[in-house]
């Protein structure tokens, strides 16, 4: 099985003969089995020379990059094997026709506000009291349909995750300071959270798409942006719900994060190195959690379900079957 690796040191990554080595500025060095790698996460303050570039390159092995505050910067993206023509055509001309691009935009958003409403009934079974918010994110949902536009889209989508994340003190047993989404910079431990978090969301959605056809910056919810990739946000969408807003009530609610995780001179800024560990852990944990699949019969992890999202949407794309978002059915 491929697995993520996450280098916190500060050190040298070269390549050492048939390995990539992670060596320290003490002299110790980790090599990492690259025949068993699926991505690698660079925390700390690393130098890469093109022969290290060039063997990940040429093993498919992306390579993620946060900065010193924790936050994804971007990408080591290995040139495309799995490529087609006439996939990327059509993947293009369902973003150029309103029409088909709407279509799938609201798709993603279905798909990601059902899945907001299961967390919610989830808490409101635990008696949580969250009648009201489930009855109005569900008139909210019904705005999802009648949207003539990306714009229109996009405006109900903001209205239904201003009322879901107004509903979190009531989620999380700790007492936050949290009213609403804040993103540049987070202005407290909850954003903060939601923002590392939803940061490794992206990067395994675009680890995922990495092994299909899919060009990762042809979107249909998102507008295709330079720099970015813009689809791994729309396919993230459906799975924050599930992988990443779960994961930090889990944290919060088991006390396994705490003020004392984050750098509170910073007005809980970014968090600490032993934050992003315990987070780390527990993401992967959630990654490689199965479920038996209801149409395959098999179980599947929560991280092959966003391949069989990327799946999904080429058959739609290549008109195959009409594409559906992954909804939570447990």
């Amino acid at each position: 099985m491929s697995e993520s690796f996450y280098l916190f040191s500060d050190g040298e990554l070269k390549r050492k003969d048939n390995v990539l080595r992670m060596t320290a500025p003490d002299g110790n060095f980790k090599d990492i089995k690259v025949n068993m790698t699926r991505d690698i996460y660079l925390f700390g303050e690393v130098s890469l020379n093109t022969k290290a570039l060039n063997y990940a390159g040429q093993l498919s092995i992306p390579i993620h990059i946060f900065n010193f505050y924790g936050f994804y910067t971007g990408s080591f993206f290995p040139k495309e094997t799995s490529v087609s023509g006439k996939l990327l055509v059509e993947q293009v001309m369902h973003y150029s026709e309103d029409s088909k691009r709407l279509k799938i935009a609201k798709a993603f958003i279905e798909a990601a506000s059902y899945n907001i409403l299961r967390n919610i009934r989830y808490y409101n079974e635990r008696n949580r009291d969250l009648e009201n918010t489930i009855n109005e994110i569900k008139n909210l949902r019904n705005g999802i349909e009648s949207a003539g536009d990306i714009k229109s889209l996009m405006g109900v989508e903001g209205s239904i995750r201003k009322v879901y994340y107004e509903c979190w003190t009531s989620i999380i047993k700790q007492e936050v300071d949290f009213e609403k989404r804040v993103k540049r910079p987070p202005d407290n431990m909850v954003n903060t959270l939601i923002s590392f978090v939803n940061s490794l969301i992206y990067t395994s959605c675009l680890s995922e798409i990495y092994v299909t056809q899919l060009n990762p910056t042809v979107s249909y919810l998102h507008s295709p942006g330079e720099r970015r990739f813009s689809l791994c946000l729309d396919i993230s969408e459906i799975f924050k719900p599930l992988i990443g807003d779960r994961l930090i009530f889990s944290l919060l609610n088991r006390n396994m994060i705490t003020e004392k995780d984050f750098e509170k001179d910073s007005n809980y800024f970014y968090l600490k190195d032993t934050g992003r560990k315990k987070i780390l852990m527990e993401y992967d944990e959630s990654m490689n959690r199965t479920i038996k699949h209801k149409e395959l019969g098999r179980n599947v992890s929560y991280r092959h379900l966003i391949r069989l999202e990327c799946y999904k949407l080429i058959k739609h794309l290549m008109g195959d079957k009409e594409y559906e978002g992954f909804k939570i059915w447990w």
